[in-house]
């Protein structure tokens, strides 16, 4: 759906006959999309994720070293088991990715998806720690004062160089 300028005193568009200006004349300056229903589909599609389960589900990078060894840091603190798991690169992850707004082959991020809201990079990281144990929440309380934009560059850089840094492995290892 496009909109179009219109001139006062001018009824319909430019080109209609009633306001008798040339057809060359019309000037579309938005263009409105129509409304996404992929993302209520894929909120639709994953919502059996937590039917059974309303725990929230961490996604990482399988291959990566680095977040494999998070997600085992994760799970050796969360005595509870809050924290599901799930890598990027399944098909469930996929879904996942999709329902949090992100293309399903976008395995630059640690993703934490709850029923309601997902979180991504240094959102993801802080949410993750108010899950698991002690000092890890008064920690995350902590580094929410940190500005967004100075966590997220740090958490970029870190993440763009993961497998330099850290290695990769053949398979997911959990």
């Amino acid at each position: 759906m496009a909109l179009q300028l219109h001139v006062p005193g001018c009824f319909g568009r430019f080109n209609s006959s009633v306001c008798m200006l040339p057809a060359r004349k019309v000037h579309t300056f938005a263009t409105l999309s129509q409304p996404r229903s992929e993302a209520v589909n894929w909120v639709e599609a994953t919502s059996s994720f937590f039917e059974q389960d309303k725990r929230p589900i961490m996604l990482f990078d399988g291959v990566c070293n680095l977040c494999n060894g998070g997600v085992k840091f994760v799970r050796d603190n969360d005595r509870n088991k809050t924290i599901r798991y799930e890598p990027l690169q399944s098909e469930a992850g996929k879904m996942l990715l999709r329902r949090s707004g992100r293309a399903p082959d976008d395995i630059s991020s640690v993703v934490l998806v709850e029923n309601g809201r997902s979180y991504i990079k240094s959102e993801a990281v802080l949410k993750i720690m108010e899950y698991i144990d002690l000092p890890f929440p008064q920690l995350g309380f902590l580094l929410q004062f940190v500005p967004l934009f100075v966590r997220d560059f740090v958490y970029d850089n870190v993440a763009n160089n993961r497998y330099m840094i850290f290695g990769r492995s053949e398979a997911c290892e959990l």
